[in-house]
């Protein structure tokens, strides 16, 4: 099958993260992948490595005309059968097949990570959404049921070259070392966390990622004195071999209509403490696989992570039933399968096999 596969892209970011790696899985299960995205420093290098071809366009405002002229001439070159958009943005450049336009028929299918306005997806024929709930709010707004999938993301199980030395983050061999991923963005409630760390002296709190709240996050750190423990990493690509070096994974959004470092975590067999934002709340079970607590709730969220801590027999059951959960739900082999199915399904419905 032939797969386009459009996104605008921030700089960095999960949904990013996450269209690289489908990407590239679809590519590995013997699918022709060509991608249009914005150029990236580390995006395109990294779908580029795996032998893609990748199209850079500007995606701009209102007044670019150039990006859905060119995603049209690149459709008609690539003849897909699948256009699959990402976001609001390459859903509304993603031109609409139409008769005499000299092009094969081809079906846009728009994946829905948040809950977006409709109105930027009228060309999409049918959607896929990564949370029940999602569907539920395209549904709330008109879309059709049948339109609807909902397939969850999944997590890739890394190979680790090159271990992370605690050494070389200035981290104690003998310390318990919290980990959290994702933008620094006050979506991500990363200023929680780090006022959890102030009160929980001996434990180390690693942050991999970067965004546009570093300055925000930097002085709270400096007055709250937490510089020697409260590590901002940057934005990371060993995401496997940061977890496999820290003891707890915490995920403390605000807002997160899904969240793969929840999977992520269950993935590396590392214990979870999550909040009840969106996504988390509709997956994690409180107790089972996970620890959920109430967003922005400091003490909730020290005392969950001192569980962990001090209760052995828990955090093994935390990590045996998420690793559980990923691979009955969550690996990549499930999540290539029931879109390619569903690829294949819609195709069928429209007569276009």
């Amino acid at each position: 099958m032939k797969i386009l596969e459009v996104m605008a892209g921030a700089e960095h970011g999960g949904a990013e993260t996450a269209f690289v790696d489908m990407c590239v899985a679809f590519a590995k299960a013997g699918q022709e992948i060509e991608v249009v995205t914005r150029d990236n420093d580390s995006r395109v290098p990294a779908l580029e490595k795996e032998g893609l071809r990748v199209h850079k366009l500007p995606f701009g405002g209102r007044m670019d005309f150039y990006t859905p002229w060119r995603m049209k001439k690149i459709i008609r070159e690539f003849r897909p059968d699948i256009v699959q958009t990402w976001m609001a943005r390459a859903a509304a450049k993603t031109p609409k097949w139409a008769k005499g336009g000299g092009i094969g028929r081809y079906l846009i299918v728009s994946r829905l990570g948040g809950y977006y306005n409709i109105k930027y997806f009228k060309n999409a024929d049918y959607f896929t959404t990564i949370t029940p709930d999602i569907r539920r709010h395209l549904m709330d707004h008109g879309v059709e049921g049948e339109r609807v999938l909902h397939i969850n993301n999944f997590a890739d199980v890394e190979a680790v070259k090159n271990p992370v030395r605690r050494a070389d983050l200035a981290t104690s061999e003998n310390a318990p070392v919290v980990l959290a991923l994702g933008r620094l963005h006050p979506s991500k409630a990363f200023d929680t966390l780090i006022k959890v760390a102030a009160q929980m002296e001996g434990v180390y709190f690693w942050i991999a990622g970067e965004g546009p709240q570093r300055a925000e996050l930097e002085k709270l750190i400096a007055d709250l004195n937490v510089g020697a423990r409260v590590k901002l990493l940057g934005w990371r690509e060993d995401r496997a071999a940061l977890l496999q070096a820290a003891n707890i994974c915490v995920f403390p959004s605000r807002y997160e209509p899904f969240g793969t470092v929840f999977v992520q975590a269950w993935a590396q067999k590392i214990p979870l403490v999550t909040t009840n934002a969106d996504g988390p709340r509709q997956f994690v079970r409180d107790g089972e696989d996970g620890l959920v607590v109430e967003i922005d709730n400091v003490e909730q969220m020290r005392a969950a992570i001192v569980k962990i801590i001090d209760d052995k027999a828990l955090a093994a059951r935390l990590v045996q039933n998420g690793y559980g959960r990923y691979l009955g739900e969550f690996t990549k082999e499930k999540t290539v399968l029931a879109y390619l199915d569903y690829f294949r399904e819609i195709r069928a419905r429209e007569k276009v096999v």
